[in-house]
């Protein structure tokens, strides 16, 4: 996938931005109030960072579909979220936390998810929405941390 020109404003649902630097600023953004249920490894810092950071991609990137997929660790199977670009093997993944599964690991299965049927809870809302606000500084030139309560 080629990635779009960057553009200097971030405030709208359609602003663009490299993926690149998409990335850098979600990384800089996660800790245990964006992860699931708040469980973070020092040594994994996307461990539990998928859903929320699809939901950001999402943001940036209208037109891009949450995939939730179940990931064979060769230890076990683990759900994970993802963004896809289109549909069948023209399609495009872009997956911003799947450093977070050991080498070797694969998706099994997936499907698209319906993004008015999404069902996230308050907390879920919650999690995305920081994470989001967080990237926002990022992308701004600010600390992403500044301002927050803890």
């Amino acid at each position: 996938m080629t990635a779009p020109t960057p553009r200097l404003d971030f405030d709208g649902p359609n602003s663009r931005i490299d993926v690149a630097r998409l990335k850098e600023a979600i990384e800089q953004s996660w800790d245990h109030r964006t992860a699931y249920r708040g469980v973070t490894r020092p040594d994994n810092p996307a461990y539990g960072q998928c859903y929320p950071t699809s939901r950001v991609v999402q943001h940036f990137y209208p037109e891009a579909e949450i995939a939730c997929g179940d990931v064979w660790t060769c230890q076990g199977t683990e759900c994970h979220f993802w963004n896809v670009i289109g549909r069948g093997d023209d399609g495009s993944w872009i997956d911003l936390s799947w450093q977070q599964f050991p080498p070797g690991s694969v998706v099994k299965t997936y499907e698209i998810l319906d993004r008015n049927a999404l069902g996230d809870s308050p907390r879920t809302v919650e999690r995305c929405a920081l994470l989001l606000r967080r990237v926002m500084a990022c992308l701004h030139g600010e600390e992403p941390f500044a301002g927050e309560q803890i």
